[in-house]
Formats: structure tokens, C-alpha cells, sequence
């Protein structure tokens, strides 16, 4: 699939003091509008720490029920990502925000995520890893995702793959390069759930003790497992 070349975009600083001499410092945290189909998709972007390493865009939960790109678990597991040198970008899919367009079930997102894969990797040209995540309803799109832009690991937390268009299941990932983490006591995506999908396709799922969907009082746990278990599938 040919990519595109990514159109201008528009930056602002997150922190005070974050521009200098009217450029933006690649060390702090950005809100960024990314070109999308749709329209701008408005994203923040949390830089990497010490060496560079590669990119990784996370998507955030299903936005009908409150789900933005400031949701703490994604938040969470980009700090974990951004400190094994990855620039994490965070983006708000279309509807959501002050992102364009409109709530696609799915079905557009998968085009709103590829197209901030591509603007993140035109950015840093020399980070060569690539991660896709999600949670929850991000972890469906970034499912179909990852069939457009096969990633080096493909990070799902709670991924809701079976809540959504029940005639669209996305393809099987690679189960070397996929990463699931689920709370034990999830009741919104139930566990089972993830253990019923993933062991016909081989792949582990990482069970967080008595945590459940939005891991309340888990959320350290959670950035621990990330960076526990991220390495090992990316340098599989």
C-alpha cells in the first residue's frame, strides 16, 4: 500500500517554556494536529527517553463511553514505552476531541491510526522499531492496524475484538510480536474473552492480579508489565 506524504502539521507545547527561539524542544511533551482522512486529529506526543528507539502510537478506549487520548491507561503504557526509547504518540480518532470527523466504530480509525504511524515515522526517520497498541476499543483498532503497518510489537491491554462489527474480526497477528496484557477481574472485557481468542492463534496473554478494565490501583503494575514483557517480544 503506497504511503502518502504527510502533510504540514501544527504544534503546540504541553509545558510552559517548551519553545525557544520559536521552535519547539523535541524533549518535551507536544499537542500536535496530525493530517487524517477525515480531517486533523489532534494528538499529543510524549518523547522518548535516553536512545532513541522507535515510535509507537496508542490508541485510546471506546470514545461513546469517555475514552480520549488522556485515559491513564494508555497514558501508563506510554511512559512505560517512552522510557525504553520510544516517541509515543497519543492520537484523539475522529470525532473525538478536537479531532475531525465522525465515530466510525472501527472502521475509519484503522485509516486515523495508519495515518499517524506514518506521520510518526516521517518525524524520527531514524527510530527503527514500531510499536502499534491499544486498550480496549484501541486495542481493536490498532488490531486491523497493524495488518496495514506490521509492527514489532503489537501492545494490546484488554482489547475489546469481539464487542464491535462481529462480521469483521481482524486477521490473526503475528503471536511472536503480540503483547496482551488483561486485568483478572475485567468486567467489561471479560478475560476469558482474550484466553478464548488468543489460544487458537498461540498467543500469551499476561493476567494482571485483581486488576480490573481500567486498572484503578493497578496502574504501576500495569507500566511494570509493560516494560517487563515489551523487550522480550521486540527483540524476538
Amino acid at each position: 500500500m503506497d504511503k502518502a506524504a504527510p502533510a504540514p502539521v501544527k504544534s503546540r507545547a504541553l509545558r510552559t517554556g517548551a519553545q525557544v527561539a520559536g521552535k519547539i524542544r523535541m524533549n518535551q511533551p507536544e499537542t500536535l494536529t496530525v493530517a487524517g482522512p477525515a480531517g486533523g486529529l489532534e494528538t499529543i506526543c510524549l518523547p522518548a527517553q535516553g536512545a532513541e528507539r522507535g515510535v509507537a502510537v496508542i490508541n485510546h478506549p471506546n470514545p461513546l463511553q469517555g475514552g480520549t487520548n488522556t485515559n491513564k491507561v494508555i497514558q501508563t503504557a506510554a511512559k512505560a514505552l517512552c522510557r525504553m526509547g520510544f516517541h509515543c504518540y497519543l492520537p484523539n480518532l475522529r470525532g473525538v476531541g478536537g479531532s475531525a470527523g465522525e465515530h466510525d466504530y472501527g472502521h475509519g480509525e484503522t485509516a486515523d491510526c495508519t495515518a499517524v504511524i506514518d506521520f510518526a515515522r516521517s518525524r524520527h526517520p531514524q527510530a527503527g522499531k514500531l510499536v502499534i497498541a491499544g486498550f480496549s476499543f484501541g486495542g481493536y483498532v490498532a488490531l486491523f492496524a497493524a495488518q496495514q503497518r506490521r509492527p514489532d510489537l503489537l501492545l494490546l491491554v484488554a482489547p475489546a475484538v469481539r464487542h464491535y462489527d462481529r462480521e469483521r474480526e481482524p486477521d490473526a497477528p503475528d503471536p511472536v510480536r503480540t503483547l496482551l496484557i488483561h486485568g483478572e477481574t475485567d468486567d467489561v472485557v471479560k478475560l476469558q474473552q482474550s484466553l478464548d481468542w488468543a489460544a487458537p492463534q498461540d498467543i500469551p496473554v499476561v493476567v494482571v492480579p485483581q486488576a480490573g478494565h481500567f486498572f484503578h490501583g493497578k496502574l504501576i503494575q500495569l507500566r511494570d508489565t509493560v516494560a517487563r514483557f515489551a523487550p522480550a517480544v521486540l527483540t524476538a
